[in-house]
């Protein structure tokens, strides 16, 4: 059994890896093998690929996706090789704080590594909200302008320094300005759509005009706005997942988060 660097010629053979009722995983690790701040690896034993994952780093943040060992392989510890080494890579990047979305099958590993459970997530499908009224008079299309307004605004949700990932998707995001004062914001080409707002009212007016497009959701517990919107609507959670972190704690507020940009990333 070895450890190595899973590079972009690997993307195209993980297909055996890929788990039941994930989102095809060939395109996220095309991303990490082309981005100079993702480090995927593999682990390599009888000659084929028995786990992949990947570190992707924010700064003083890392968050660890796609951890996943081929079912032939489960039971021999090589889940927790794959992330004991990315906490590994993380430290020697100087990361001060790890998160991760954890599945049930993989929750009692990170546990084994020093992981703890901050909250739950909440995933809803098949949304249909049939007619709605039209689009809030406070949505429009993101303007530069407010480009220091949306980076205050993520760093005081998220508790991390991330500009550099959102700067790629704010052309196609939408804004939810009051009195020339941006209260959320929607990226729906980053993930399965980023929203971030501070207000009640902005954040359900932008996840209406997610749900306008898309049919699902995902995020904290901790947002009963959102929560209690989609229950009055007859919609209930189909499954929970837990977020987890190793190392420093960050003030990172939930409530605000309406939608997820997915599960390695936040």
């Amino acid at each position: 059994m070895e450890i190595k660097g899973l590079d972009h010629g690997d993307a195209g053979i993980l297909i055996n890896l890929q788990p039941e009722g994930w989102p095809d995983i060939i395109p996220s690790f095309d991303f990490y093998t082309n981005a100079p701040f993702c480090f995927p690896i593999k682990v390599v034993a009888d000659n084929a690929i028995a786990g992949i994952g990947a570190a992707i780093i924010h700064n003083d943040v890392a968050w660890l996706g796609h951890i996943i060992v081929h079912p032939n392989h489960r039971g021999k510890g090589i889940g927790r090789l794959i992330t004991q080494t990315l906490v590994d890579i993380s430290n020697q990047n100087k990361c001060e704080t790890i998160y991760l979305i954890a599945t049930d099958l993989g929750s009692p590993v990170y546990q084994k590594v020093g992981f703890i459970t901050e909250t739950e997530y909440l995933f809803f499908k098949d949304i249909g909200l049939g007619e709605l009224s039209g689009a809030s008079t406070y949505i429009e299309p993101y303007r530069d302008e407010f480009r220091e307004q949306v980076s205050i605004l993520d760093k005081l949700t998220s508790g991390e320094d991330r500009m550099f990932h959102l700067a790629n998707h704010l052309e196609h995001g939408s804004l939810y300005r009051r009195n020339n004062i941006v209260e959320g914001f929607y990226l729906p080409t980053w993930g399965e759509g980023l929203i971030i707002a501070n207000t009640e009212s902005a954040g359900l007016e932008l996840l209406k005009q997610h749900l306008s497009i898309e049919d699902k959701a995902a995020f904290p517990k901790e947002n009963l706005a959102a929560t209690a919107f989609l229950h009055e609507k007859g919609f209930k959670e189909i499954r929970t997942a837990k977020r987890m972190r190793l190392g420093k704690y960050r003030n990172v507020n939930l409530a605000n988060i309406y939608n997820r940009i997915a599960g390695n990333i936040g």
